[in-house]
């Protein structure tokens, strides 16, 4: 059971109610999209020197990194909040507030948990707790989508063998992710010579050869491991009714949260794609996105860890909360063998759809319920 909060810590966080909401607006309204973070982690790295944090730097995947009480080649404890939106936006949002929710695309997914990081951090250096190893506070990159974990893997390479725990904020606080659903994800393209749809007809067309393709790829048995799933998730092609198309292509994604499910999963696509080679068809592969397994985690320590996290929001919220496994930036660290958890500091709604909200209500509670994770890493 983790111990009760320090009453300065709560008067922190009734003191800090509108600031904490005012943040969230100040770092919606700046466009993140994957890969394109640079002005949120500029904002991110001033806001962090401004409430008197040293030696912050961004790294070259964009992450904003804070080392508290880091020694050189010391242990770490990583706490971390990603920068990135799932929206291709470069125009400023404009988060408005109504019945007291807060809407705007990206808002609980993931700036709302970012925002409470950063105030965490900020009661840490304020109060000049120590902890028994350095702390990195990280608002991360490209843990969306094609971000393809790119800041959580810079973090890993960055900190290799110093890393003891992982705890990513990420989504609301009624779940904890405690596993990683890995995934791999391509863009398969196919050729051939194609032509006039009367004067060549019998050519082979593209479209045919790719559909041909799909209706193969979907005759598979998922394994049943652990839950594997798998999808086309778009197709483009052709030229024109009249002509007999000479390209088509698609993006294909498989799942698992089992290791060999995911390999048995990659086995059956490379194996699809060598049969219609073997036709003549010619088929490009690209790999758009990786995202690896859970690996071999020492139990008792992930136990331990996962008691924590459930600790803390039961204390605040009275439930211990489902456990599952999930796709987030705690895939990297769990890969490599280092515990690691996710849960987010508030509860809302419309994740990844442009009418995004959260519950100004819930974020106290999510203060406290992240506060009392972190705090319990720390001593006066």
């Amino acid at each position: 059971m983790l111990e009760k909060l320090p009453q300065t810590f709560l008067d922190y966080v009734e003191e800090n109610r509108q600031v904490l909401i005012d943040l969230i607006a100040d770092l919606c309204a700046i466009p993140a999209p994957s890969h394109n973070e640079g002005a949120r982690a500029d904002f991110c790295k001033r806001w962090f020197e401004a409430h008197g944090a040293q030696g912050v730097y961004i790294d070259e995947a964009l992450n904003v990194v804070y080392p508290y009480g880091c020694k050189p080649e010391g242990d770490v404890m990583i706490f971390m909040a990603h920068t990135d939106t799932v929206f291709p936006d470069l125009e400023p949002f404009a988060p408005h507030c109504e019945g007291g929710k807060m809407y705007c695309p990206g808002v609980g997914d993931d700036t709302a948990n970012l925002a409470v990081l950063m105030l965490l951090a900020a009661y840490v250096t304020r109060q000049g707790l120590q902890a028994d190893c350095g702390v990195l506070f990280v608002a991360n990159s490209c843990e969306e989508g094609l971000g393809n974990l790119k800041g959580s893997r810079q973090l890993a390479k960055d900190y290799a063998g110093r890393i003891r725990q992982v705890v990513s904020f990420d989504g609301y606080y009624l779940m904890l992710c405690n596993g990683a659903v890995g995934s791999q994800r391509y863009r398969v393209e196919i050729k051939t010579e194609g032509g006039h749809s009367y004067g060549n007809f019998g050519n082979r067309n593209a479209i045919a050869c790719l559909a041909s393709m799909i209706d193969t790829l979907y005759t598979v048995k998922a394994p049943t491991g652990g839950r594997t799933t798998y999808n086309v998730g778009t197709i483009s092609g052709g030229t024109s009714v009249n002509t007999i198309a000479q390209n088509a292509e698609m993006l294909y994604e498989f799942r698992s949260d089992c290791r060999e499910d995911l390999a048995f999963m990659q086995n059956f696509f490379e194996k699809t794609v060598e049969c219609y080679r073997a036709m003549g068809i010619e088929v490009e592969v690209e790999l758009l996105g990786e995202r690896p397994c859970t690996g071999d985690v020492d139990p008792a320590a992930q136990r331990e860890l996962e008691g924590r996290c459930l600790d803390a929001i039961e204390q605040f919220t009275g439930k211990r909360v489902e456990m599952l496994a999930s796709s987030t930036d705690c895939n990297i660290p769990l890969s490599q063998g280092i515990p690691a958890a996710c849960f987010g500091v508030c509860t809302g709604g419309g994740a990844h759809t442009r009418g995004e909200w959260i519950d100004l209500e819930s974020l106290p509670t999510g203060m406290k319920i992240a506060g009392s994770l972190v705090l319990s890493y720390f001593h006066n």
